[in-house]
């Protein structure tokens, strides 16, 4: 599971002109499965989320967790994570799961935030998304779960 995690003011993700997510302070989370993913990176991913201490402490030190600071989570899926460039100038997605698979593990991954964490905002599946935030930081780090 590949993902991309920003550390947020505020973010939020439209579709079709309708405000569908959103969250203020938190962690944008933009996640991709891959065609060997399952219900243990999903969980791994999850606990990644909720655990990574990106937000600072009183020091000023990177030390709080989104759990910590009471932030919120705004998960949207991007299969363009797993984009490959190598071959050439058009990106190939062969390393994304199926669509099948990667909606039942993005439903997933929500299903196990939502349990663990108060606040889940998120996208849509497979949607034409627009995606605003304002970076905190700016704080951007990818995370890759085999």
């Amino acid at each position: 599971m590949i993902g991309l995690i920003q550390r947020v003011r505020e973010a939020s993700v439209t579709v079709a002109g309708q405000r569908i997510g959103e969250i203020g302070p938190g962690l944008l989370v933009l996640v991709c499965a891959e065609p060997t993913d399952g219900e243990a990176q999903a969980r791994k991913f999850v606990d990644k989320l909720l655990k990574l201490r990106i937000f600072s402490d009183e020091a000023g030190k990177m030390n709080r967790s989104v759990a910590d600071v009471g932030g919120g989570l705004l998960i949207v899926s991007q299969f363009t994570l797993a984009a490959d460039c190598s071959g050439g100038n058009r990106p190939s997605f062969t390393g994304a799961a199926s669509p099948a698979l990667g909606l039942a593990l993005y439903e997933r991954v929500l299903q196990l935030a939502r349990q663990r964490h108060p606040v889940v905002a998120c996208g849509e599946f497979g949607a034409d998304m627009q995606v605003a935030l304002v970076n905190d930081g700016p704080v951007t780090i990818p995370l890759r779960i085999a």
